[in-house]
């Protein structure tokens, strides 16, 4: 223990003035003379657990008094508990009163911890829970589908927390491209869950996103209990815009997580549920390329070899007139032993033979040919070259995917511009959308 310090006093003899560490440190053992190993009951908050194993919470007055008793359970004594300790349980601790030096604060040093029920909150908490599930309002049959492709989200929570620069963040690195939209309100206090129902109105009045996201960070129970709020639950069902609920952390589940259409973890997941990553869209558009690509070949392939077969037909009535030539020879040198009358009657009848078969091999051969020369022009007007030979260009990235929407361009990106005689290397210098919003607008 450190030596007291004597000072003169100007009434009296000199007195000890005590160090700081000193008095803590007689305080801390007057306490253990006093009471030694204490019992005590009451509500846990603010549980936590370190890396290290350690415990440290919070234990509240179960009978709604104004009181609070800092506590320390250390790894030892918290692996001999045999359930999950969380906020509102009621618990019974067996332990030592210490003095904190580092903050000067009365703690309790847990040596034991045994559940004795849910606390006051909690059992509220449970009461408010069934009462609502029982009207219908946690029912997943109203649950909606987020939008698969957001443009852009709304984010209700308050503008200086932690949980919206973890979902602004997220939506950086996922979908840069989706707009944010933030409906700032109180996130704790009595007044919060009023705040928290003013921004939802507002955003389904302006409907200028097309989901929201309601965040906050952890805490407490109490810290969270105004997502608890009847309010705040009715104004989500009624809400027409979907939400995401991301509010504390993920063992942490309030009223609201159960009332809105989608649960998150934390924050962070909820925007991450919110807008599917960039890079997954761009795959999805290379695959959806990639089939087209191949599509147009088998299409291509298919009319040629239908072109091949109507080809190789156009020779048919080659073969037949020489066979019908053959065939009238012969019945000429039949003719020539025949009676004359029968001969002139079967020369005439061999003569409008001819004639009908000249005609109708005619005929035939200029229907074949119109066919021919249709599915030639059907299988020029497929052919991309010959589309550029019209004074138009493709367009394609870096990668070698075509660029059909002036929104996949970035200033300064890279692309291939190819006509029908070569290609050039470009720079995108600016974007003019303009064009896009008047075909929207018609």
């Amino acid at each position: 223990m450190a030596e007291a310090v004597t000072e003169a006093d100007e009434r009296g003899p000199p007195r000890a003035a005590w160090g700081v560490a000193a008095l803590l440190q007689a305080g801390s053992d007057a306490l253990w003379a006093r009471f030694g190993p204490v019992t005590v009951r009451g509500e846990l908050s603010g549980f936590t657990r370190a890396a290290s194993g350690h415990c440290y919470f919070s234990l509240k007055d179960d009978a709604g008094a104004p009181a609070l008793l800092r506590c320390a359970m250390f790894r030892r004594a918290a692996m001999l508990v045999d359930f999950q300790p969380t906020d509102g349980q009621r618990v019974e601790l067996r332990g030592r009163l210490d003095l904190y030096a580092a903050r000067g604060e009365l703690q309790l040093v847990v040596e034991a911890m045994g559940r004795v029920g849910q606390g006051t909150l909690y059992e509220e908490f449970l009461r408010l829970r069934a009462r609502l599930e029982a009207l219908g309002l946690f029912d997943a049959a109203r649950k909606r589908a987020l939008p698969p492709h957001p443009a852009r989200l709304g984010v209700v929570t308050s503008p200086a927390s932690a949980a919206l620069h973890d979902v602004l963040t997220a939506l950086a690195r996922r979908a840069p491209h989706v707009e944010v939209v933030v409906y700032p309100c109180q996130v704790q206090g009595v007044e919060a869950p009023a705040s928290v129902v003013r921004a939802l109105a507002l955003a389904n009045e302006r409907r200028e996103v097309e989901a929201l996201l309601l965040v906050r960070g952890g805490g407490s129970l109490e810290d969270l209990w105004a997502f608890n709020d009847e309010r705040l639950v009715r104004a989500l069902t009624a809400s027409a815009l979907p939400v995401v609920c991301g509010v504390g952390h993920e063992t942490d589940v309030t009223l609201a997580d159960l009332a809105a259409d989608l649960r998150a973890p934390t924050p962070t997941a909820a925007a991450e549920l919110a807008a599917p990553h960039r890079e997954e869209l761009h795959a999805a558009l290379g695959t959806l390329g990639a089939r087209l690509s191949r599509a147009l070949v088998r299409r291509l392939q298919a009319e040629a070899q239908g072109l091949d077969h109507r080809t190789a037909r156009l020779g048919q009535p080659a073969r037949r007139l020489r066979a019908e030539h053959e065939r009238l020879r012969a019945l000429a040198q039949r003719l020539v032993r025949a009676p004359r009358p029968l001969v002139q009657r079967w020369q005439q009848g061999a003569v409008e033979v001819a004639r009908r078969l000249a005609a109708a091999a005619a005929a035939r051969m200029q229907r074949s040919q119109m066919r021919h020369e249709s599915l030639a022009v059907r299988l020029r007007a497929l052919d991309p070259r010959d589309v550029l030979r019209r004074g138009y260009a493709w367009v394609e990235d870096e990668r070698g995917r075509a660029v059909t929407h002036a929104a996949r361009l970035a200033v300064g990106q890279r692309v291939r511009a190819v006509w029908a005689d070569g290609s050039a290397a470009a720079e995108v210098r600016s974007i003019d959308r303009s064009v896009d919003r008047a075909d929207r607008a018609e």
